[in-house]
């Protein structure tokens, strides 16, 4: 709570419900693929790729508070993006609804990244 902020952040009350929209949209792209192919080994295993993107997702401010370090977080949130460009791409092959479902994670998450990235330099780690 007493991280300085970019003055140009002026977002921050919209950020729980953009992030409640993506959980959705990415619960909403693991049933459609689960659809297209039920209950077939490769779909289950982009089951267990959608919970490490999801963990991952999460990590974000575990990582960044157990470790008190805001560039933590960012990388945190980078792993995340590259690890959901992956499963997008895995998806999309199977489903192009499911792949399309992910999008919004794809576009939010470089922001996310680059909100912390910049504020892990305003914030630097106490030594």
């Amino acid at each position: 709570m007493r991280l300085r902020r970019p003055r140009w952040l002026t977002f921050e009350k919209a950020i729980p419900p953009i992030w409640i929209f993506i959980f959705i949209c990415g619960i909403a792209s693991a049933s459609v693929l689960w659809e297209a192919q039920p209950n077939t080994p490769y779909v289950w295993l982009l089951m267990a790729g959608y919970a490490i993107v999801e963990f991952t997702i999460l990590s974000y401010t575990p990582v960044m508070t157990r470790l008190r370090n805001v560039r933590a977080g960012a990388i945190a949130g980078a792993i995340g993006f590259i690890l959901g460009v992956i499963l997008t791409a895995l998806v999309w092959q199977i489903s192009s609804l499911a792949g399309w479902l992910l999008l919004p994670y794809l576009l939010w998450s470089p922001v996310g990244t680059y909100v912390t990235w910049v504020m892990a330099r305003l914030n630097p780690p106490e030594v």
